[in-house]
């Protein structure tokens, strides 16, 4: 059964909260972290991202990043910037986009779980960013930054959860640039606390929604720290880690699209006449066209839209991972007609996520850069939660989930 632990979080002061708070390490390149932060003193960007306070030629993966971050984290603990609660805590974190609030636990999570399996996976990580996280953990001695679970959800925990946010203020709550609402609330009651990690511990499995590489940095580091301690109990903070905890049935998950740069050699209707063997090809003219249905994808090509519809026979129902579109697209497009055999190392190819929009895809293929788009019906958490429970693995960028979770609002440490 799985483990949700309170703790005595590092937050800022109501007043700074907004500034303080900032995207996720990973969807930012160091370019446009540097011009979030500017100006703002305050922003975990600062933190997470080093390098935007170092000559812009660094390596970001050098030692001097590290130290940077380092340097800034003691910076904003001794300015007050970040504070450390007295007591132990489970906090609610609720996000609100496009008029729908998720509700959220933040606690942490532990590193048994993820060695022994209790935390599922869907993805596979690169060991060089596992590493970069793992060095940014090591520095600070802390996660700075929230991974996102899922959990099947329960009612008596939604009771809970309901009851505090309609009786109770949140101790921030504010609306970002990119114009979704985040919402904080720390539980007080001990005996509330109390009753979240037992009605949690009842739970078999926690599902990574997003952030694998972050929490297998955190677990491992977590797990280094163990084997170093000659006199390891097993309640030290370093065996657990920062997670925001969401029940399924209330996640959204988006498209994750295909642009690619050329037809393998195929001219228009040659290409056209291949997919033939796969889909039903409807043409849709000007017209965005966004996928309504299971295998059914929209195509943009030479300035016009189609809609594709796989074949009976081109998939099974009755696989987790040959089920999804993403496996459908890569075996009988990709690889097979347009020979891109690695989507991790491929660089005829790009993946563009949902949140941009299909304006995004014409806009990539007129612009020259890319000759054909394909946009894909999103992944449910079904899916995702089927593929995990089965130990199977999603083809590369399959899942898009949004709101991103805000760092900073809460950090752990270690220690």
């Amino acid at each position: 059964m799985a483990v949700l632990k309170a703790f005595k979080g590092l937050r800022p002061s109501v007043e700074i909260a907004k500034d303080v708070a900032s995207r996720p390490y990973d969807v930012l390149n160091s370019e446009e972290a540097r011009l979030e932060a500017k100006g703002n003193e305050y922003s975990l960007l600062h933190i997470i991202k080093p390098e935007i306070d170092l000559p812009e030629s660094i390596d970001i993966h050098s030692q001097p990043v590290y130290d940077k971050a380092k340097k800034k984290f003691e910076l904003f603990k001794n300015k007050g910037y970040l504070i450390p609660d007295k007591d132990e805590h489970l906090y609610i974190y609720a996000q609100t986009m496009f008029g729908k609030t998720q509700y959220g636990i933040v606690g942490c999570a532990s590193v048994d779980d993820y060695m022994n399996g209790i935390i599922k996976k869907h993805e596979l990580t690169r060991k060089d960013k596992e590493e970069d996280r793992m060095n940014h953990v090591r520095i600070t001695n802390a996660n700075m930054e929230p991974v996102f679970f899922s959990y099947p959800a329960e009612a008596e925990i939604d009771e809970i959860v309901t009851k505090i946010v309609s009786t109770q203020k949140p101790v921030y709550d504010f609306v970002a640039v990119d114009g979704v609402g985040h919402h904080f609330w720390v539980i007080a009651d001990k005996t509330i606390n109390d009753k979240l990690t037992e009605l949690f511990a009842s739970i078999p499995y926690f599902y990574v929604a997003d952030g694998h590489h972050r929490t297998a940095a955190a677990a491992l580091v977590g797990n280094e720290k163990r084997t170093k301690n000659q006199n390891h109990r097993g309640d030290e903070e370093y065996n657990y880690f920062l997670a925001v905890l969401f029940p399924d049935n209330q996640l959204t998950i988006i498209d994750y699209n295909r642009v690619v740069q050329d037809l393998n050699g195929l001219d228009n209707e040659a290409f056209i006449n291949k997919l033939k063997d796969v889909f039903v090809i409807e043409p849709k003219g000007k017209d965005i066209y966004k996928p309504d249905r299971l295998h059914n994808f929209g195509m943009y090509l030479d300035g016009e839209w189609y809609s594709l519809t796989a074949k009976q026979g081109t998939y099974n129902d009755n696989d987790p991972i040959g089920v999804l579109d993403v496996t459908i697209l890569s075996q009988k497009v990709l690889d097979e007609i347009l020979d891109i055999k690695d989507l991790r190392t491929s660089n005829r190819i790009d993946f563009v996520g949902g949140i941009r929009g299909l304006e995004e895809l014409e806009k990539r293929v007129d612009s020259g850069e890319m000759k054909v788009a394909f946009a894909l019906y999103p992944v449910s958490m079904k899916q995702l939660i089927d593929i995990a429970d089965t130990g199977n693995i999603m083809p590369p960028k399959t899942t898009w989930f949004e709101p991103k979770l805000r760092s900073g609002l809460v950090v752990h440490l270690l220690d």
